[in-house]
């Protein structure tokens, strides 16, 4: 039996990303919108969120509201999402927008906002619920419902997708969905790739947990605004550096209103906008930006190419008289 995980990847060739005006990296700034589609017993849930919050190592409280973990939520949509408004705008950062649908639903001001400043609104699922244990058709029309909720409320058809709290099914499901110009439901690499999934080729655009504020939500995280800021220094002085030998990549850095949108954290994120900004050569782009350069730079290669895909009948007639010496 084979495999199924790719352990090699680009191995000691990547690609070549060729990002536009020759930048030595590609950086890419994500903001998710997850407040009003958390676990809450309002929204039909069995108990209430747990995760990514100020209160450290929370449990979920079984058919109760947890009114302390609401008002943090909400303050990511009252006032840390329009304090990060306020300033990716001033600094005319280009931003890709995780969007829970339901959250979206609740939150037209803030979608509007989005839309007015030129964000991309990618898909964050229908809720900021766990999928893990999900039937795979429960995901499957959970999707389904994302996409469609998703449009209404914004008008077009998510590009981009990325569950965050996904199953083993995911990234196969939303490529069966099909319609999307990326899904970011894996951390493997720091280029983009391809996926095939039942005759089809999504284009994979990884994202990121370590440069990521919600680490000042979890043991062993961010304690200050100087440590987020040096992480990300360190992060893009790496790859900048890389890129300056040739071998360009991508940053990601993800965002949440109700963690950096705090005032004590905001600064960090401000420190390093201007770092990236004072480096030439940086691409700072959105999300489904990058897609479209890598279909149109490094677009998928017909699955038959690729021997550890091939299925074992194929691969014997291609590669049967193939051995030790062989001439070949």
């Amino acid at each position: 039996m084979r495999y199924c995980r790719d352990m090699h990847g680009y191995g000691q060739t990547p690609p070549a990303a060729g990002w536009p005006d020759e930048a030595r990296v590609a950086v890419q700034f994500v903001l998710n919108y997850e407040e009003g589609g958390e676990n809450c017993v309002l929204h039909g849930d069995a108990a209430s969120e747990a995760f990514l919050s100020e209160i450290v190592g929370a449990a979920q409280w079984p058919g109760q509201r947890h009114w302390n973990m609401e008002s943090i939520y909400e303050y990511g949509a009252r006032a840390g999402f329009w304090r990060l408004h306020r300033l990716l705008t001033e600094k005319n950062v280009p931003v890709t927008v995780y969007g829970v649908a339901t959250a979206l639903r609740r939150s037209p001001a803030q979608v509007a906002a989005m839309q007015e400043a030129g964000w991309e609104i990618a898909s964050h699922g229908l809720k900021w619920v766990e999928h893990k244990d999900m039937t795979v058709e429960d995901e499957r029309a959970a999707i389904a419902e994302a996409i469609r909720l998703h449009t209404l409320v914004t008008g077009e058809r998510p590009r981009g997708w990325y569950t965050g709290r996904c199953s083993v099914n995911t990234v196969d499901l939303v490529t069966e969905a099909g319609g999307f110009d990326y899904v970011s439901d894996t951390y493997s690499d720091d280029l983009p790739y391809w996926h095939e999934h039942g005759g089809r080729q999504q284009l994979i655009i990884p994202y990121t947990l370590d440069a990521n504020d919600m680490r000042f939500a979890t043991p062993q995280g961010f304690n200050s605004g100087d440590q987020f800021f040096s992480y990300l220094k360190d992060s893009f002085d790496a790859l900048y550096a890389e890129g300056a030998k040739g071998s360009p990549k991508m940053m990601s850095i993800g965002l949440h209103c109700r963690l950096i949108g705090r005032p004590g954290r905001v600064m960090a994120l401000a420190r390093f906008i201007d770092y990236v900004q004072s480096h030439e050569k940086v691409w700072i782009a959105r999300r489904v930006d990058i897609a479209e350069h890598w279909a149109k730079t490094h677009p998928p290669k017909p699955v038959a190419e690729r021997p550890s895909q091939m299925a074992e009948e194929a691969f014997v007639k291609r590669f049967g008289d193939i051995f030790e010496h062989s001439p070949w």
